[in-house]
């Protein structure tokens, strides 16, 4: 039995989790999420920084009251993406931490970008950690990031994600944050606005803009906003919101199978949550999804990295 920490520190949640790598099971998957004002749609990040600092320490506790055996390696997010400039501060609150962790305990640490750490939790998620060696599309869409990737195995990140598909302008998840906002729902709002949508019994098709393989979602807030200045029911509001973001899944979706056809596609990210967007996309394209829990912010994804990385993950 070897148990390897993951931490991740993104903008919106403190994460820790811990793999029994030998077992290849997720023993614990703590989260505790950032405070935004009522109102609010997002954090600066000293704020973020200062509430990781004042969340890491009992997440930390919560972890070794409840494990059993000393770990034996540490995975840590350090960025957002595995490219030159990619760079939060918030990120370094994980860093420090994991580095504290592992000094402690006497083992190595692996720094991850935030984004492998969620492609490696949806594959665990999704039973296809075969994949970890292997060529796959993956899609990781939420509040920062919303982007299709050609991904091929990489020695030094584990992953090589070559950009398929992206966001010209707003993120997807920064979009349904919006408009949920907008609509008195807190922050973020992708849970209430998939609860509210499945109240609607509207049918939506909406057209959605691409320019080449990229597209644009400041449409999309501009054309819900309209309709909650002319009254519509929030219920339809959100389905019309969640179909627009479907619609663009979808033609992500197509444009990838296009270029890169037959491989396994993996969907991760908090959007990726949604209920409606789930059940279309698995039955349109056979999408394979995390569950909730490991396709929002975790710190599963990290803690497979390190195991893998360090030798401790036998596929």
């Amino acid at each position: 039995m070897a148990y390897y920490l993951g931490i991740d520190t993104s903008n919106y949640t403190t994460s820790l989790a811990v793999l029994d790598a030998s077992a290849r099971q997720v023993v614990l998957n703590l989260k505790r999420p950032l405070t935004v004002k009522s109102g609010g749609i997002g954090l600066r990040q000293s704020d973020a920084v200062f509430q990781h600092i004042k969340n890491l320490p009992p997440l930390l506790e919560e972890a070794r009251s409840r494990l059993s055996r000393p770990i034996a390696g540490v995975g840590v997010s350090v960025r957002p993406r595995d490219e030159e400039d990619s760079y939060m501060p918030c990120f370094l609150s994980g860093r420090a931490a994991a580095y504290g962790a592992a000094l402690g305990a006497g083992v190595p640490v692996g720094e991850f970008s935030h984004q492998a750490g969620h492609l490696a939790a949806a594959l665990y998620s999704t039973g296809r950690l075969d994949l970890l060696g292997g060529e796959f599309i993956a899609f990781h869409i939420s509040g920062g990031t919303s982007e299709c990737h050609h991904v091929l195995p990489e020695q030094e990140h584990v992953f090589l994600c070559r950009l398929i598909s992206h966001s010209l302008d707003l993120k997807l998840g920064q979009a349904i944050d919006r408009v949920g906002v907008a609509m008195g729902l807190p922050f973020p709002a992708g849970p209430e606005m998939d609860r509210l949508a499945q109240q609607s019994k509207a049918v939506f098709h909406p057209r959605v803009t691409f320019q080449g393989d990229h597209f644009c979602a400041s449409g999309l807030e501009n054309l819900c906003l309209a309709r909650i200045r002319a009254g519509e029911k929030p219920e339809d509001v959100a389905k019309f919101c969640l179909s627009y973001v479907l619609a663009v899944v979808e033609e992500m979706t197509r444009i990838a199978l296009a270029r890169c056809p037959g491989l396994p596609l993996i969907y991760a990210g908090g959007v990726m949550s949604n209920s409606l967007i789930r059940q279309q996309i698995s039955r349109q394209f056979g999408g394979q999804f995390a569950e909730p829990a490991f396709s929002a912010d975790n710190a599963a994804g990290a803690a497979v990295l390190a195991a893998w990385q360090q030798g401790g993950l036998k596929l």
